[in-house]
This record gives C-alpha cells, structure tokens and sequence, in this order.
C-alpha cells in the first residue's frame, strides 16, 4: 500500500505461499535472490511443510561461470528477507522451464514435485 492508500498486488494469488499462517510472496524472494551476482535466474513456489503447510523453494539458475551453495544464497538473503522469507531449499539447475512466451514456468516445477 503507497502512502495515499493504494493497494498493488505484487504476484498472482495462485503463487502466494501460506507459511505458518503468513502470506508469502514468490515475486518477493525472487527479486531479493536476483540481487546476487551469481545469480542469472531464479523463480520460487510453495512445497509441503509439515510444520509451516508451505514453505518456499527456490530455483536457481546461475550466471556462467559462477558458483554458489544454497547455504551462501540464505546467509546472502538473511538482511533481505524475514526468517519466514528465506527458502528451505534451493536447488541448482542448468535451464529452468519456460512458457512458449519465454516466461519461467512455476506450474511446470510444481508438477514435478507431485510425480
């Protein structure tokens, strides 16, 4: 909400992660990890936690060359993001899926956690 009252939604309700009954937001998590300079691309969803019922996790793709733990990404984002913010996992990929118009493709991540 801007200071006159507006209120913007910053990620498709569809994406939002109920975490320990908070609202978490991929669009969030996402714009904190592409602050890293290792970091080439990255997209973020919501994976079953027994405690919280959501936690995130996220995927990265990194820039050529570069190199970087998950453990490095979470200390990177410990003064970016709330506690809650911060994935549970990270995992590393060459190519992360696209739609046919080029955007990452989080209902295709999703889908494989379920197989």
């Amino acid at each position: 909400m801007d200071e006159e009252g507006h209120v913007f939604l910053i990620d498709r309700i569809k994406d939002l992660i109920l975490c320990g009954g908070y609202n978490v937001y991929p669009r969030v998590i996402e714009d904190a990890i592409l602050l890293h300079p290792s970091v080439s691309e990255v997209t973020v969803i919501g994976i079953p936690d027994e405690y919280r019922g959501q936690s995130p996790k996220a995927f990265v793709k990194l820039s050529e060359g570069a190199s970087l733990t998950g453990g490095e990404l979470c200390k990177f984002l410990e003064d970016k993001l709330s506690r809650i913010e911060i994935p549970r996992e990270v995992e590393f990929r060459d190519d992360l899926p696209k739609t046919m118009i080029g955007k990452l493709s989080k209902k295709e991540l999703a889908n494989e956690k379920k197989a």
